[in-house]
């Protein structure tokens, strides 16, 4: 009997939604309910942005909307933000993973709530900032998980977990410092056995890391150059999160097409973000397959026959 397995998957939804008088701008929103922060004296707040020493408690509440026509229990819970590997979006931790930010000084007034159908219920937390903090950004969210698991369909069991969080942009007060390092620049050429015969495409992969404590919003520019300097390629990337997070780093990757089949040179990558500047290059040496066995085979049969005219020039 096939044993079956059971993948749990936590979705975290943190879409924009429209304005309206229900929901404030940018609420996150799955369709069937919202995590918002509680409307200030000033108005609506798209996200908590919040400011604390070291060692201060901060209060404030957040509000979880049910736009079904039945009761919804939510765990309720604070998380830490991260970056995601495949392509840098904001993310946040599960609740069963460990929190060391955001997600460990953050104490809801209740750990669960019921939500009636069409309603909303406003709920108070803290959150303590210890002595000890880093200053910085400290970047999270608070929670709404529906700890009911959705049954897929297949052969093998997948449950799925559905969650909501609205985003905590914490800054400790203190020092701050701008990071970011280009690294681990590297090529993969993909040209066709004959020159000339088709497309040739290199992938070009990098990481990308911020190495200060202040959320980045870095631009990536590629510059390709050939023998004597010629310009191949030059451009601004936009497969760049938007928000990179402090500690946090990001593999990737940028497609090359129509890549020189027969070239030498060297790939910069520039990053910049406020007032840093990081570079990192790697050199390539494009050459096609059946023009690196000619090549070689004609570098051996040259060496081939001067031994052998070397040999045959000694006296007898």
């Amino acid at each position: 009997m096939r044993k079956l397995y059971v993948l749990l998957l936590t979705v975290f939804s943190l879409l924009a939604a429209a304005v309206c008088t229900s929901t404030p701008a940018q609420a996150a929103d799955n369709g069937s309910w919202s995590v918002f922060p509680a409307a200030s004296k000033v108005g609506a707040r798209p996200y908590f942005y919040l400011s604390a020493d070291p060692g201060t408690t901060i209060t404030d509440k957040v509000v979880v909307t049910n736009k079904t026509a039945q009761p919804l229990t939510f765990r309720l819970y604070g998380a830490d933000a991260y970056n995601t590997e495949r392509d840098g979006g904001f993310a946040v931790r599960s609740l069963k993973e460990k929190q060391t930010g955001v997600g460990a000084w953050v104490r809801t007034g209740q750990d669960r709530v019921t939500v009636p159908p069409h309603g909303a219920l406003t709920v108070p937390f803290t959150l303590s900032v210890p002595a000890g903090a880093m200053p910085g950004d400290h970047p999270g969210a608070l929670v709404a998980l529906d700890e009911r698991v959705d049954k897929a369909k297949g052969d093998v069991a997948v449950g799925v977990q559905w969650a909501v969080g609205a985003r905590v942009y914490l800054r400790v007060t203190g020092p701050t410092v701008t990071g970011l390092a280009v690294e681990h620049v590297s090529l993969d050429h993909k040209q066709p056995l004959i020159p000339g015969t088709g497309d040739s495409t290199t992938l070009i992969t990098y990481t990308l890391r911020n190495t200060g404590n202040v959320t980045l919003d870095p631009k990536v520019q590629l510059k390709a150059e050939g023998l004597f300097g010629r310009t191949l390629l030059s451009r601004t990337l936009k497969k760049v999160p938007s928000e990179l997070l402090p500690g946090q780093q990001v593999k990737l990757t940028e497609p090359w097409s129509g890549a020189p089949q027969l070239e030498w040179g060297d790939v910069t990558l520039t990053a910049r973000a406020q007032d840093v500047k990081e570079s990192a290059s790697a050199s390539f040496f494009a050459l096609p397959w059946l023009a690196a066995v000619i090549l070689v085979a004609a570098v051996a049969g040259g060496v081939g026959v001067f031994r052998v005219r070397r040999v045959r020039a000694r006296p007898s």
